[in-house]
């Protein structure tokens, strides 16, 4: 498996500015019935889905070295998904080098899994829209069409909560304003303004700036410690002593500084892309 040491989004240089402007909501009609159903999963992030039919496109965010990921599964209800059945995208590469760059100018990207994405203990949040075949296949169609023309990422133009954001958008979702937000919170809101929670449109910002002052959203408490656990609130837990962080690749954009811890160890201790 790839192990990449950067995650998918890495905006949190940028998320504070955005958290600090009023975000609202792009007006769409939805594809499918509004009302959720809610399921357990092997996670902590609850299953919520809406619609009906045996097939499925699911919004997930999980755990990353930094800000964490936002990408799309997909396939037929009850069967495994397997790699093919992700969809999303980041910078090219298994270190942190193309992401650095992307946060001045675009990278080149990839649109497939990355690694980490099937691991249930590391998603945040998910979504899950159900419908027919027909349905299931035009969205399809349009995702590797996006996908085939998706070959940059870039921090601030163009990320992945923008290219998950763009497929709900055709699927006819309503869908937060910003990309500049963490996963976690795009993801949530994403769900909640598409299950009956218009007021979600104006905790938006305050959840993101939440999010941003948590201190184990990233998952760096996994990379840093090798052996963790998930706690009873879903983020990770060592279950031994930190070991000394490392030298950091630094961004810088504007008055806003960010550092990004890697690990030269052998081990795979995390997923992260």
């Amino acid at each position: 498996m790839r192990h990449k040491l950067s995650s998918h989004f890495r905006l949190a240089s940028l998320a504070g500015l955005f958290a600090l402007v009023g975000l609202g909501l792009a007006p769409a009609s939805a594809q499918n019935s509004p009302k959720p159903v809610i399921r357990p999963a092997s996670s902590n992030a609850p299953l919520v889905t809406s619609g009906s039919g045996p097939y499925y496109i699911e919004f997930r965010s999980r755990y990353a070295w930094d800000y964490g990921h936002t990408y799309l599964v997909h396939g037929r209800v009850g069967e495994t998904p397997t790699k093919d059945s992700v969809a999303g995208l980041s910078p090219v590469g298994d270190d942190a080098t193309a992401w650095v760059i992307g946060h001045y100018v675009p990278v080149p990207a990839e649109t497939g899994w990355t690694d980490g994405d099937l691991e249930d203990k590391y998603v945040t949040a998910r979504y899950r829209v159900l419908m027919s075949k027909d349905e299931y296949d035009r969205d399809m169609a349009y995702i590797r069409d996006l996908q085939s023309h998706s070959h940059t990422w870039s921090a601030e133009l163009y990320n992945c909560n923008a290219f998950v954001g763009d497929v709900a958008k055709y699927m006819g979702l309503k869908v937060p304003s910003s990309t500049l937000i963490y996963p976690k919170i795009f993801v949530t809101h994403l769900r909640l303004i598409n299950t009956g929670h218009p007021e979600a449109a104006e905790t938006l910002v305050s959840d993101n700036v939440k999010e941003m002052s948590n201190p184990k959203r990233d998952g760096r408490a996994m990379i840093n410690n090798h052996v963790y656990k998930l706690g009873p609130d879903g983020t990770p837990i060592s279950t031994v002593v930190a070991a000394a962080p490392t030298a950091a690749p630094k961004v810088t954009i504007g008055t806003v500084q960010v550092s990004s811890k890697s690990s030269n160890s052998g081990t795979k201790p995390a997923p992260s892309n």
